[in-house]
């Protein structure tokens, strides 16, 4: 057992066979135990970014976590150049970054790796077309110099952190985000999806990942 900043966290095996990290503290998963990458990819990066038509966008990630879905939307960026802004309160160990086992290849480790060791609170340019800013804050706290036209948000269940579900988190999304942008959480319950309604979200139910019947896309 690793420690995350004053968190305990335990790395398990996921359905899919790829890595993700538990927090007794929280009794939570940072990724769906029915397959970390197969979550990733169903909520965030084909109904967000692959759906977006935009050729430059910037993301607004809420939880870096173990890095995997900036790792995914790298890799499946395209033709697409990116600026990913991550906010991440407790950062989790390089020692633990460099177990998880997300990547195919030498190659893949060693961009996957490069976005770990990326300095925080500063812009890194991962490759030519991909750049990176890590923040080490919450997104109560968090200021933001730009708009955004995708968010991943990835916060853990509101049972077990409510203050990130709470309206005006919504709010602040919405009023950081570019006419047209979109945000995708994996969470579909009703009460996030009237809060999201309120802010002026447009939002509509989509089939969730394995072991979840919905989640929620909102388009500002």
């Amino acid at each position: 057992m690793l420690k995350n900043s004053d968190r305990k966290i335990e790395l398990k095996v996921s359905a899919d066979g790829s890595h993700t990290l538990y927090v007794p503290e929280l009794e939570e998963h940072y990724h769906s135990v029915n397959g970390a990458i197969n979550e990733s990819m169903h909520v965030f990066i084909e109904p967000n970014l692959r759906y977006s038509t935009k050729e430059e966008v910037s993301v607004l990630e809420i939880g870096f976590g173990t890095g995997l879905n900036a790792f995914l939307t790298a890799l499946n960026q395209g033709n697409k150049s990116i600026f990913y802004h991550s906010l991440e309160k407790y950062p989790i160990a390089e020692e633990l970054a460099l177990k998880l086992n997300y990547c195919a290849n030498p190659e893949e480790q060693l961009f996957f790796e490069k976005m770990h060791l990326a300095a925080w609170q500063k812009e890194s340019e991962i490759t030519q077309n991909f750049t990176l800013l890590k923040d080490e804050v919450d997104l109560i706290s968090a200021t933001f110099k730009r708009k955004y036209d995708l968010v991943y948000f990835d916060a853990f269940a509101p049972e077990k952190q409510p203050e990130m579900w709470e309206p005006q988190i919504f709010q602040k999304i919405y009023d950081a985000m570019n006419d047209g942008g979109i945000l995708t959480t994996y969470c579909a319950k009703g009460a996030v999806r009237r809060t999201m309604q309120t802010c002026g979200f447009a939002v509509e139910r989509l089939p969730g990942p394995k072991g979840k019947r919905e989640m929620l896309r909102a388009i500002k």
